[in-house]
This record gives C-alpha cells, structure tokens and sequence, in this order.
C-alpha cells in the first residue's frame, strides 16, 4: 500500500516538556494520532487543523490539548487512547495508583501479584512496591511515578535500586514456593535518561518506561493487555477521579463494577449510566 503523509509549509517553533525547542513535526503529530486508533484520513484533518493555528512559542502540551479536543469530537476512543500517557500524569499525587495499575498490568500477564512488600535481603529489609510471581518467574518491581512529562529517571535512581536489587538476589523468598529472585525491575510512567539506559543496559537493572524498550515498553504493555487508568474517562471531572481513586478505584472497567459506591459518593443516576457507557466502550475487559 503506498503511503503518504501530509507534509508541513510552515517552520514552527514549539517549546517541549523539558523546556528544550524544536521544530514542530506534522507527519510526527499525525503519525500519533494514527497509532491511537484515529483513520488516517482523520488523524492528517485533526494534524492540519492543529498546525493552522500554531505560533512559534507554543508548548507541546498547548498541541495535545488542542489536538485532543478536535480529536475527541471526530473519534472518541481514539482520543481516550491519545491522551493514555497524559492519563498516567494524572494517577498522582501519590503513586500508590500507578502501583496498583502496574500490579494489574502483571496479573493480565498471568502472575500472582503483592503490591508494598516488605522482604528482607541478604543484609537489610526492603519495602518493594510490586512483587509478582508464577510458576517460572519471580519479579520484583520499584515503581517511580512523576506526575510531569518532563521528570526523568536518573542514573542515581538506576544506581539506587540495582543497590537494593543486588542484596535481595542473595536471598530466598517463599512466593508460591521458596524461591531466588529472577528479574528486578525499575518501572516508571515517563522517560529515563541517555546515562540511566547505558548504565542499566550494562549492569543488567531491567528497565520499564513509557517508550523504553522499543518494544514491549509500558504503552505497549497497556496496549496489549487491556489495563486503563480511571483517569482515562472523560465523563468524569478531576475531582471526581481523585475521589474514586482515594477510594480504590483506579481501573477504567472498575466503575461498572462499583454503581453503589458512586451512588454513595453522590454521583447521580444519569453520570452513572454516563460512566458505565464510555467505561464499556473505552475498557471492554
């Protein structure tokens, strides 16, 4: 099949996460949009509407927002997955959700799952935020969570954890049957810099983030196994997330499972249905 894509006139400068500058990319913007599910033909109307209204000094976040709310109005499943990673961003403050949505993340995979462990190495004990075990493999995973695009995982994050990894591999834990630790893992919502990749990729620390590894990275990971934060709704307001989440409730498919404890909250019958309906639709799981 041939392949076109639509190509920019304009040189547009616009200001990224990170505060660095770079020229705006319109088959990059489509390209993204295509892979959350948009038609092609729709995903290059969305990009060229957004590019037709952008100014040199723009910040990405103003080009997400804006192609999400043009999105949204064309194909809503397709926006909802567009904003997936913002959705992350929002499980906060505290990541005890984005633990929870990890954990899920491995029992869709098949694994037993403990969140907030406390297991006890070779020298000293170690509160470990998800464990997860099956009849192969044993995993335990320290999950750091940013509530902003542009907060990275550092080298002295990957130098903190592999510390803590090395004493738990000298020990034995009875998850299932006693057992070595297998895999230890550094999972994160955002990014990892260039010296944390090499540093890990040459000391064996298993690294998991938004886009890392190219495959099978954690977008790949939601993907492919279903597991949608509540924040990805878009029938309920910020207050209403954070209120359900303060709850327990941190899945998307969760909420049609929990009509009582929305009634309890004070949700009213009519966002209820409104809830349940996109829920169904976004999170078929």
């Amino acid at each position: 099949m041939r392949y076109t894509t639509v190509m920019s006139a304009r040189i547009i400068e616009v200001i990224k996460a990170d505060g660095t500058r770079e020229q705006f990319d319109l088959p990059k913007l489509s390209g993204s949009l295509r892979n959350s599910g948009a038609a092609r033909e729709v995903a290059d109307s969305v990009a060229e509407h957004v590019e037709r209204e952008l100014v040199s000094g723009m910040t990405t976040d103003d080009i997400y927002r804006h192609a999400f709310s043009v999105l949204r109005a064309r194909e809503k499943k397709a926006a909802v997955q567009y904003s997936l990673r913002r959705s992350l961003l929002a499980l906060g403050p505290t990541g005890f959700p984005f633990e929870r949505l990890i954990g899920e993340v491995y029992r869709r995979k098949g694994f037993s799952v403990q969140i907030d462990q406390i297991v006890r190495g070779k020298c000293v004990e170690h509160e470990m935020d998800i464990v997860a075990w099956n009849a192969e493999k044993l995993i335990m995973a320290e999950a750091k969570y940013h509530h902003e695009l542009a907060y990275k995982s550092d080298l002295k994050v990957v130098l903190y954890v592999k510390a803590r990894f090395d004493d738990l591999y000298s020990s034995s834990f009875r998850y299932g049957t006693e057992r070595k630790l297998d895999e230890g893992w550094l999972i994160t919502n955002t990014k990892f810099t260039e010296k944390a990749i090499s540093y890990a990729e040459c000391s064996g620390v298993r690294l998991l983030g938004w886009n890392y590894p190219e495959k099978m990275n954690l977008h790949d990971l939601i993907e492919a196994t279903g597991v949608h934060p509540i924040t990805c709704l878009t029938t309920l307001s910020d207050s209403q997330k954070q209120l359900l989440m303060d709850q327990g409730i941190v899945l998307c498919e969760s909420v049609r499972d929990e009509k009582a404890k929305l009634r309890s909250l004070g949700f009213d019958e009519r966002l209820i249905e409104q809830v349940e309906a996109e829920s169904a639709m976004l999170c078929p799981v």
